[in-house]
Order: structure tokens, then sequence, then C-alpha cells
């Protein structure tokens, strides 16, 4: 079997590619593996690479080194292949997706505690065939995230800080709400929306969690669908919403429902809708969103568990019922 790093050197503050390679060849020399470092230079480049490593058919085991988005392109690139399997060592500036694994996320650093580790599959969303493992949002928040990386220059801010100020710029100089027909399988709703996301992992934005019951493994995405409201009450409402506590929220304003499909369209001659995935951006005019038919195959430390840090149950179904979660027709409570 084969070892791999992908190492991104442009991921966090600095370039960690020494570090990387120092640390591969004391694996290789420990237990006398198969490993190789391989260096990104450009934008998807991990993807390729990952992509061309499984499509060899041999059994290799690739470790992401970067952030959110060295992860979700090293995803895309080896989702469906059943040979493949991939890991995390975090030096991005984020690095949301490890959070979901609470205080196992620490073990992610050190490749000794990787290389052996049980894989498991997780599940994907698809987004216009592009696949995500977290969270898919449209609106605010990835308008956000499109922006963020101008701030994370600032050597005092941290990725949340960067999320922070991101958050301000367009909270301050733009409108938040859009106006878009939402179809959750097959209802059809046309409102103004400050942000619609879909979830199957738990934290996006420097550590935000909308859905805390969200489970990647589960075979459920949740959908928390947020109406316009003005800046003073978003400002009011958004630690609540950040901090998974969307029960808190005036129900009239906030849903979340598991439907098996999500549609997203933007009106004839408005602006495109800014989508992001594993804080990567794409503009389009509908976005359609489903659970993935492809998986990937993901190790980690010796009983990690992607699902650590959630919270509750919520029985699977097209439109789960409950106090805060039910079916299409709340909607009318817009």
């Amino acid at each position: 079997m084969k070892h791999v790093f992908l190492i991104n050197p442009r991921a966090g503050k600095r370039d960690r590619t020494a570090r990387l390679r120092a640390l591969a060849d004391r694996l290789a020399a420990a237990h006398g593996l198969d490993v190789a470092c391989l260096v990104t230079d450009r934008p998807g480049g991990a993807e390729h690479l990952a992509r061309s490593l499984a499509e060899t058919g041999e059994d290799v085991r690739l470790y992401a080194c970067g952030g959110d988005g060295t992860v979700h392109e090293t995803a895309n690139g080896i989702a469906g292949f059943l040979n493949a399997a991939m890991t995390v060592i975090p030096v991005g500036t984020g690095n949301d997706f490890l959070k979901n694994f609470g205080p196992d996320a620490a073990g992610f650093a050190d490749p000794e505690h990787l290389w052996d580790g049980p894989a498991f599959p997780l599940d994907l969303i698809d987004c216009n065939g592009r696949l995500c493992l977290t969270i898919a949002c449209s609106g605010i928040d990835a308008r956000v995230a499109d922006t963020v990386h101008r701030y994370d220059a600032f050597p005092l801010l941290s990725g949340r800080g960067s999320y922070l100020l991101s958050v301000a710029a367009n909270f301050l100089l733009r409108p938040i709400g859009r106006r878009w027909t939402v179809t959750l399988d097959g209802e059809v709703t046309e409102d103004d929306f400050a942000l619609v996301s879909v979830c199957n992992g738990r934290y996006y934005g420097g550590g935000s969690m909308p859905v805390p019951e969200a489970r990647m493994d589960d075979g459920v995405l949740h959908t928390i669908l947020v109406r316009d409201v003005p800046k003073a009450t978003f400002a009011r409402l958004f630690p609540a919403y950040s901090a998974g506590d969307y029960r808190r929220l005036p129900e009239a304003l906030v849903r979340v429902v598991t439907a098996r499909e999500v549609t997203i369209a933007a009106r004839p001659g408005d602006e495109d809708i800014v989508t992001c995935l594993d804080g990567e951006c794409r503009r389009s005019r509908q976005v359609r969103l489903r659970l993935s038919e492809k998986k990937v195959n993901f190790f980690g430390p010796a009983g990690c568990d992607p699902n650590a840090t959630a919270r509750g149950l919520v029985p699977p179904g097209p439109c789960s019922a409950g106090t805060r979660q039910g079916s299409h027709a709340d909607f009318d409570y817009f």
C-alpha cells in the first residue's frame, strides 16, 4: 500500500512543506512504509493528484496536508474509489472539517496516529455535480466565505477573526437577503432568504455550527433556511445560529428540514447565487443539492468519531417532524 502526502504549500499562515516532508520521512523509517510527498502547484492540484493515484487501482492512503480547501479537493478526487482512502493533517486557517471529530481532532496533527487507523465511509453532498463533505451554503454566509481570504493576510487574525471581519464587510455594505425560489422535494417556495445551507457535517466559517444534529455517515442531509431580516435583527440572532441553537430563534424566520433534494434558483436578471462548498465558492443561476451516490473512504486515529460533537437524534425521513423540524407547509409562517 502506498502512503502519499498531498501538500498544499499555500495553506495556513506559512509554508509547512519542510515540516511535512520530515513527518513523512519519519513515518516511512519507523514502519517501513512506501511513503511519497507530492506538492500541489495550483488550485485544484490536490484533486488532480488524488484522482490520478486512485485511478491506478492500487491501494493508496492519502494525507491531505492543508486546510479545508485541500480536504475538499482530495475528497472530490477519490470519491467512489474503493481502493483509496484519505485523512487530514491540518495546516490550514480554519480547519473546520476536523472540528467534527471533537477532542480527537488533535490526533490528526501527527501521522503516527493515522497511518494504520481504520477506514470508514463518509457521506457527501452533490451540488451541481460537485461534491462537498460538510456544508453547502448559499446566501450571506457564502458571500462572506467568498471574501474571507482577503483578510487572512492580517497576521493577528485567526481563522475565526478573518471570518468575522468578512461578516462585517458584507453585512455593512450590502443587503442581506436575495429573492430565490427554493424547492424542497417538489414543494416550491419563493421568498427573500438570508441563507439556505445544506448540512452533512456541522462546522463552517471558522467554527459556526448551524445544525448540531447533522451526522456525516447517516445518509441524511439537514437543510436550514433563514428568511431575510433587517440587519439589526440578523446581528442579534446570528450568535444563536452560529452556536447551533436554531431552536431559540423565531419559528417564523428559521426552519430545518431533511429534504432529499433541494433546488435554489435566482430570478432572471438577478445576480448569480454564490454557493460555498467546504470553503470553496462557486456561482450559478440554479443550485441543485442532494445526497451523493458516492462516498469517500476516510481514516483517522483509532476510535475517532466524525460525529463526536453531534447533538440530539433526528429520525431520518423526507422532512423530519419535531418542534423545529417540520413539513414543507411550515413555510407558510414565513
